[in-house]
């Protein structure tokens, strides 16, 4: 791995990086057939993903094999470039911004929080265990990055199931679209893998961090929950819980987060979510709670005793420095560690350099809006990407990197051709 990163450094010219690159996914490609410890595949990969970061800011392209650069493949000079050029993408669980028009550069992501990319072979070996076509958040890219999956598709294959966890923090008493997008995929995974849920509903997070009382919260979270059933989940396989009522009953589930509590330090926690010593303590022991539906005996309801069912979470990426936290806990406490598959952002009305946000009405489309209030927000609102003048616009159209609308349809429009037509007009 230091041999790598060290070629990737030295590699200046487009070509060089190019060759490095189709070097590097040889490489990577061997060690997945000689069946390599996992541990040395990661490795190989996050060194492909840092070499593909590196390309694409050489030559403002992505790279694409048996496809080389250019020798005026250059990227545009926007001046030298700072130092932390890498923290112009702001991405935790309370704040997602970026100063591209085009969103958050998942490629970097990966690198910086550790993660693997959901490339077409994990694509087609869902497929493969499932034996159904892969959602289409899964063939766009919307679900890009993963923790784990591969273990827990070998598992299955050996008849060792697992259980699926997500979640909703409620902020506001509707819900808006792009709270749908973790829903809608979880729904499709249980689906496919006949097996168990548990949603969990933060509403004691929202009291710490928002400026609402807790008995608002908690109607949030009832509220929300409607929206969340309307989602269509196996109401035999599915359990939503709001932590307000669950932690006092559920002895297991509290014992779990009093385990974690104590493996985790105040440094720790400050480190990962950027506590201070003015944040209230209720804020600062709170990733617990939210890592203990991570582990099966915290819902004996549905599991017993069992401690050694894995479970997979399908989340938003903001989400997973709690997950980070979670899966370094785990061994210590006697559990598997979760697996992920992260989420793209959905993003805001007025474009791309930020999600959606139940807090600014102007920004989001909610499940309560009437057709016509969604017209009109679209119209008002909906970052497009135009031309100069409105003759321009007409003619040419709009940016499909950075419209808005057209982004919608890439979470929404299930058939792949007639989206390309979209694209193309």
């Amino acid at each position: 791995m230091t041999d790598c990163q060290g070629d990737g450094e030295g590699a200046k010219s487009a070509m060089e990086l190019y060759e490095k690159l189709t070097a590097q996914g040889d490489k990577v490609r061997a060690l997945k057939t000689a069946k390599a410890e996992k541990a040395e595949i990661d490795a190989a990969v996050q060194s492909l993903l840092k070499l593909k970061v590196d390309y694409k800011q050489v030559t403002g392209q992505d790279y694409k094999a048996g496809c080389p650069p250019s020798e005026n493949s250059v990227a545009p000079d926007n001046g030298p470039a700072a130092d932390d050029a890498d923290d112009e993408d702001t991405v935790d669980p309370w704040n997602v911004s970026t100063t591209s028009a085009k969103g958050v550069d998942y490629d970097k992501l990966i690198v910086r929080f550790g993660s693997n990319k959901i490339d077409k072979e994990l694509v087609d070996r869902i497929e493969k265990v499932t034996g159904q076509k892969p959602h289409h958040f899964l063939r766009r890219g919307i679900f890009f990055s993963h923790r784990d999956m591969y273990q827990v598709l070998d598992a299955y294959e050996k008849h060792k199931s697992f259980y699926l966890y997500t979640g909703r923090g409620p902020s506001s008493e509707a819900m808006h679209v792009g709270h749908l997008i973790p829903f809608i995929f979880t729904k499709w995974l249980q689906d496919v893998f006949d097996i168990p849920l548990v949603i969990q509903l933060t509403d004691d997070e929202k009291y710490l961090w928002k400026d609402l009382t807790l008995e608002d919260c908690h109607r949030f979270a009832v509220e929300n929950a409607k929206d969340i059933i309307a989602c269509g989940f196996d109401v035999n396989k599915t359990f939503i819980f709001s932590d307000l009522d669950y932690m006092g009953a559920s002895p297991e589930f509290y014992r779990n987060v009093v385990k974690i509590q104590k493996h985790v330090t105040f440094n720790q926690v400050k480190g990962i979510f950027g506590f201070t010593d003015s944040d209230c303590i209720g804020k600062i022991s709170f990733p617990a709670i939210q890592a203990a539906p991570s582990f099966s005996n915290s819902f004996p309801q549905i599991f017993g005793s069992r401690k050694d069912i894995q479970c997979l979470i399908p989340c938003a990426i903001d989400q997973d420095p709690y997950f980070r936290m979670t899966r370094d806990v785990a061994p210590r406490i006697g559990y598997p560690k979760p697996a992920l598959l992260h989420s793209t952002f959905f993003p805001a009305l007025q474009g791309a350099q930020t999600k959606m946000s139940a807090s600014d009405a102007n920004s989001s489309i909610f499940l309560t809006d009437t057709p016509k209030q969604i017209k009109n927000k679209i119209n008002k609102h909906a970052f497009s990407g135009g031309k100069d003048t409105v003759e321009e616009h007409r003619k040419h159209g709009g940016n499909p990197d950075v419209d808005v609308s057209f982004m919608y349809l890439t979470f929404f429009l299930e058939d792949d051709e007639q989206l390309e037509k979209i694209r193309q007009v």
